[in-house]
C-alpha cells in the first residue's frame, strides 16, 4: 500500500533522495530503510562497475594479447564458504525475524566472517572488507564504509542474542541431526587491555589466561555433545565458577527447553552438593567430576590397578594422528550412585609438576613471612596469623599438606609437611572420580561424557585464539558483551564447517581448510582489442584441485559469482 497522501509521498521523496546523496547514516531504523537500502545498494554496485554495453553474444573479437592484463585481485575462498554457511544457517533469515534491517544483517554477516577468517578491530575492518570478494558475493560497495557503522551493529544486534541462539539452536539441531539430551557447561575467563572503568563487569579474579595483572570477565558456555554452542553468558571478572550454575539452568529452560530426564556435565568446580541438589529437584542428569576431598575416599581402590579396564578412545576430531595416553576405570555403585574412577598415564606428570610448582612457591613465600616476622616488620600475632591465612588462600593445592605456625616465644614462623598426607597425594597422581545418578551407565559410558567436557574447552581455544575473542579492546559493557557474541556466531559457523567434514571421515580444523582456500581468488581480467576497445571481464579464478575437492566436500559451489563483462574505451 502506497501513502495515502501527496504530504506522504513527498517525505519518502526527500528521504530517499538525501539517502542516495549520503546524507544519512549507513543504518538507520526508519520504516523506509528496506526500500532506501535497496536503491542505494543497486545505485552503487552499478556506479562502481565500468559502463555494461550489450553482450557480445558469438561474436569473435581480436585482443591484443600484449595488453592482457588483470587487476583488483580479492581473497574469495574463506569468504565464499564463511557465507554459504551463514546462509545454511539460515542467519539472514534469523535477523530479519528479530526485525532488524537488511543493511544491518549485512554488516553483522561481514563482521561475523572477519572474525571467522582474519579477526580484527572495528577500526581495522573496513579496510579487511574491501581487500576481500565480499563487495562481489554481496553485491554491496563497501567503498564508504566506516567504523561507527560496525559499533552501531554492534549495539543493534546484542539485544537480540537470546533470540538469536534460540533460532541457531533449532536450526542446527534439524540441519545436522544433534542430540539435544546433553549439555555440557563450562567457563573461562578473557581479559581486557586497559582499565576497563566504564565496565561493572571488569573485575580481577582467577584468571584462565594467567594474566592476573589485568582485569577480565568470565565467559560460560553451554554446548551439545556434537560442540554446537547452545547458550553463553558473561559474568564479572570477580564470578565464582560454582555460583553461575542456577542461572545457566535458568536460561537453558527459557531458551530451548529443558527436557525431564536431559543430562548436564560439569566439571569439579561446578560440582558443589548445592549444585547437585538443584539438578535434581529440576529432574535433570548430571555427570560431574567430583572434588579431591572425595576423590581421596577411594584411596584403597585406586591402589588395586587389577580391577581397573582400559578405555578405548576416540579420536580427537580434528587431530586423528594426536598421541593419546592411556585411561583405565574402574566402577563402583553406592546407593543410587555411579561412581566411576580414572587413572590416566599423561596426568600423572602434570599433577606431580603442578604440585611440585606450587609447593616451590608456597615455599618462597613461608621464608619470605618468616624474613618479615625476624625483621620486626610483622610483630603483632593476629597479623602474622592473617598472612599464614592468605598463604593457605593462595595455594590450596599445597598448603592443605603443611602446618604453619607462630610461636610468640621465640617470634618465628614454621612450616612443616605432614608427609604421611603427602604420599597419598603422591599416589593419586593422573587419578580422578566421576560420579553420576545415571545408574543405566556402563563406566566407560561415563567417562565417555564426561570426556565430552573437552569439547567445551576446545570452543574456548578457538574463540579465544583464531576468532581472537581475547585481549579485549572495548571498555563499554554492551560492546564487550556484544565482541563476545560475535565470537560465539562465527564459532557457529567454525563447527559447523568441521562438523560437515567430520561426517565424511574428514578430521580438519577450520584454520587448515581457511588457510587452503585462500589461494581461490576473484578478479578482473582486462582485454584489450585491437579496434581500441576495451573488454573487463570479472570472475572467480579456477579453483585449485585441493579447492575444488574442499568445495565438493563441504558442498558449495566453486562459482563465487557471476561472469560480468563491460566495455570501455582502451586507455592508450
Amino acid at each position: 500500500m502506497g501513502p495515502a497522501s501527496a504530504e506522504e509521498w513527498f517525505k519518502r521523496a526527500r528521504h530517499l533522495e538525501q539517502a542516495l546523496l549520503g546524507q544519512d547514516d549507513l543504518i538507520d531504523s526508519d520504516s523506509l530503510d528496506r526500500f532506501v537500502d535497496h536503491v542505494r545498494s543497486r545505485r552503487e554496485v552499478r556506479a562502481s562497475r565500468p559502463p555494461r554495453q550489450a553482450a557480445t553474444g558469438d561474436r569473435h573479437i581480436a585482443v591484443d594479447p600484449h595488453r592482457v592484463s588483470t587487476e583488483q585481485h580479492r581473497e574469495a575462498g574463506p569468504v565464499h564458504v564463511g557465507y554459504q554457511f551463514w546462509q545454511r544457517l539460515g542467519l539472514n533469515g534469523i535477523l530479519q525475524e528479530v526485525g532488524l534491517p537488511k543493511t544491518t544483517q549485512r554488516l553483522a554477516c561481514v563482521m561475523t566472517l572477519n572474525r571467522l577468517i582474519q579477526p580484527a578491530s572495528e577500526h581495522a575492518m573496513p579496510n579487511w572488507i574491501r581487500r576481500t570478494a565480499l563487495t562481489d558475493i554481496l553485491e554491496t560497495n563497501f567503498d564508504a564504509l566506516e567504523e561507527t557503522a560496525l559499533y552501531r551493529t554492534l549495539d543493534q544486534l546484542y539485544p537480540h542474542r537470546a533470540a538469536i541462539e534460540r533460532a541457531l539452536v533449532e536450526r542446527e539441531r534439524s540441519l545436522f541431526n544433534l542430540d539435544p539430551a546433553i549439555y555440557l557447561y563450562d567457563l573461562t575467563s578473557t581479559y581486557f587491555e586497559g582499565i576497563a572503568a566504564a565496565n561493572p563487569k571488569a573485575k580481577r579474579g582467577h584468571s584462565r589466561d594467567k594474566r592476573s595483572d589485568c582485569k577480565q570477565v568470565v565467559v560460560g558456555l553451554v554446548i551439545g555433545r556434537e560442540g554446537f554452542p547452545i547458550c553463553h553468558e558473561v559474568y564479572a571478572g570477580n564470578t565464582q565458577d560454582v555460583t553461575t550454575l542456577p542461572n545457566i539452568l535458568d536460561q537453558l529452560a527459557q531458551r530451548v527447553g529443558l527436557a525431564v530426564g536431559a543430562t548436564v556435565v560439569v566439571d569439579r568446580g561446578l560440582a558443589s552438593a548445592a549444585n547437585i541438589a538443584l539438578l535434581q529437584q529440576r529432574k535433570l542428569h548430571y555427570v560431574v567430576a567430583a572434588r579431591q576431598s572425595e576423590r581421596d575416599q577411594w584411596l584403597a581402590n585406586f591402589d588395586d590397578q587389577h580391577s581397573f579396564t582400559p578405555v578405548l578412545r576416540s579420536p580427537s576430531p580434528t587431530n586423528p594422528g594426536q598421541k593419546k595416553s592411556r585411561v583405565d576405570v574402574q566402577m563402583q555403585r553406592r546407593g543410587d550412585l555411579l561412581y566411576v574412577l580414572c587413572r590416566s598415564e599423561g596426568r600423572v606428570a602434570k599433577d606431580r609438576a603442578i604440585r611440585q610448582n606450587h609447593e616451590r612457591r608456597l615455599l618462597v613465600d613461608i621464608d619470605h613471612l618468616r624474613c618479615r616476622v625476624a625483621k620486626g616488620q610483622l610483630k603483632e600475632p593476629t597479623k602474622i596469623a592473617e598472612a599464614m591465612g592468605r598463604l593457605k588462600e593462595r595455594y590450596p593445592r599445597v598448603a592443605r599438606y603443611y602446618d604453619l605456625a607462630y610461636d610468640p616465644k621465640t617470634k618465628t614462623v614454621a612450616g612443616q609437611r605432614r608427609d604421611s598426607s603427602y604420599e597419598t597425594t603422591e599416589r593419586l597422581d593422573g587419578t580422578y572420580l566421576l560420579k553420576t545418578d545415571r545408574t543405566d551407565l556402563s563406566a566407560d559410558d561415563a567417562w565417555r561424557i564426561y570426556s565430552l567436557l573437552t569439547r567445551a574447552e576446545n570452543a574456548f581455544r578457538n574463540m579465544k585464539t583464531p576468532l581472537a575473542e581475547r585481549p579485549i579492546f572495548h571498555h563499554k559493557e554492551r560492546r564487550v558483551d556484544a565482541h563476545i557474541f560475535f565470537c560465539v556466531l562465527a564459532y557457529h559457523l567454525l563447527v559447523s564447517i568441521e562438523k560437515t567434514l567430520l561426517d565424511q571421515g574428514i578430521h580438519t580444523s577450520w584454520a587448515t581448510v581457511r588457510d587452503a582456500l585462500k589461494t581461490h581468488q576473484v578478479c578482473t581480467i582486462i582485454l584489450p582489442t585491437k579496434d581500441n576497445k576495451c573488454l573487463r571481464i570479472r570472475k572467480a579464478a579456477n579453483p585449485e584441485p585441493n579447492v575444488q575437492d574442499l568445495y565438493a566436500r563441504l558442498n558449495v559451489s566453486p562459482n563465487v559469482i557471476k561472469p560480468v563483462h563491460s566495455w570501455s574505451e582502451a586507455s592508450m
